[in-house]
């Protein structure tokens, strides 16, 4: 390999063996003119640069634009694909706001197993998420880590005031999708603080009396487009992702997750990866707020509760490929066994000859159906108050199939 490199192993030793000589040029250096910034490269460093580790993880990974895949060397990797997030902190959480995770492996007091498929895993610590938001103030997000208790990405963000220490300097968040490290978020749980926007509580104040005293059109008419002007500089100001706002002061087309179906409480609806709800509008009472969930239902929520803006980050979550059964078992999943390989007396499948159950109805192992049997009557289809609150019913059967 070493004679069909330009010069003659010879050569190639006098250049390795002398340091102080002068060393050994590429032909095409001899005619160029040297400068000062101009680094002498040897057939040495040419040949023996060491470039071990980049080209190890260049030869197993094959990235794209949004997934990493890998080279199959081996089955378990053939098909393992995973989203590229490069921004995730490597390192680990902080201890203060996190706690031990025991498990039951799925069993009750008494030792039965009453959720199946769940055992083994690696060992996790809970992190604890601060779903209420309710410390009003400027928090700075420090990283992005990867939380292994749900799909979605958490940020770890810090109060810029000098006064709070502890658990409230210092929290977890769900990460807003395009979240990074150097942002800025807030919460406006408790209200608009005073002086947000110069001008903006003199307006509200003169609006309401206006309102109270029954003035004129023209002057009603002026009022109400300069308020207007300065409820859109406020949302201007307020609408940004990670944001935590009342619903009422949302417009209609606002992205929104982790919503709340209580003013004080906290965020409980549309928390995983990639999910997203809708502000679909306003009642003109003011009380509700139609909001269209992650599901297509429509339902109506009060108009005093918090929600956050922007979209759940890790939209790619849906995409990974395991690659192999381990990893499933390393995230605390066990196998999964179906029923027409089971026995008659351990599911309605199970029994028989074949791959066959019987001729019968699709069930599941207590016996109800599992083919688009309702479990639930919500909405106007249910009983009379049933759930009086969804407007609209998320797509089933064939109307979801069309859309």
């Amino acid at each position: 390999m070493l004679s069909s490199v330009r010069g003659s192993t010879a050569l190639l030793r006098t250049c390795l063996s002398s340091s102080t000589a002068r060393p050994c040029l590429p032909a095409f250096s001899r005619w160029a003119a040297p400068t000062a910034n101009h680094q002498i490269r040897t057939y040495a460093t040419d040949l023996w640069e060491k470039k071990a580790n980049t080209e190890m993880k260049d030869a197993l990974s094959r990235t794209t634009s949004l997934f990493k895949t890998y080279k199959p060397v081996s089955p378990g990797i053939r098909h393992l694909k995973r989203p590229l997030n490069s921004h995730l902190y490597e390192g680990r959480p902080v201890r203060l706001l996190t706690i031990a995770k025991r498990r039951s492996g799925g069993r009750n007091a008494h030792g039965r197993i009453t959720v199946r498929h769940r055992g083994g895993g690696h060992k996790q610590r809970i992190r604890t998420i601060d779903f209420m938001r309710e410390e009003p103030g400027v928090y700075d997000v420090v990283r992005i880590e990867y939380d292994p208790g749900r799909s979605a990405h958490i940020a770890l963000v810090r109060s810029r005031s000098a006064e709070e220490e502890g658990t409230r300097k210092w929290k977890y968040i769900l990460a807003t999708d395009g979240m990074r490290a150097g942002d800025e978020v807030q919460s406006f749980r408790q209200g608009i603080p005073e002086g947000f926007i110069p001008g903006f509580d003199a307006l509200a104040a003169e609006e309401q009396d206006a309102a109270d005293g029954e003035r004129g059109q023209a002057a009603g008419g002026k009022e109400t487009s300069a308020h207007s002007l300065a409820l859109g500089i406020l949302r201007t100001m307020t609408l940004k992702p990670g944001n935590v706002l009342p619903l009422k002061l949302m417009p209609p087309g606002t992205v929104i997750h982790n919503i709340a179906l209580k003013p004080q409480g906290p965020g409980i609806l549309v928390r995983s990866a990639g999910s997203f709800g809708q502000v679909m509008s306003h009642e003109d009472a003011g009380r509700y707020s139609h909001i269209r969930l992650q599901s297509g239902e429509v339902r109506k929520i009060l108009a005093d509760c918090c929600a956050t803006v922007g979209k759940v980050s890790n939209p790619l979550w849906k995409s990974i490929n395991l690659g192999k059964a381990g990893r499933s078992r390393w995230l605390g999943w066990r196998p999964a066994v179906r029923g027409v390989a089971m026995n008659s007396n351990d599911h309605p499948h199970g029994g028989g000859r074949g791959k066959s159950k019987s001729n019968k109805h699709p069930v599941s192992i207590w016996g109800w159906g599992t083919k688009g049997t309702r479990t639930r009557k919500p909405g106007p289809k249910g009983p009379k108050n049933s759930n009086k609150m969804v407007i609209r019913e998320r797509p089933r059967g064939k109307e979801k199939r069309s859309n």
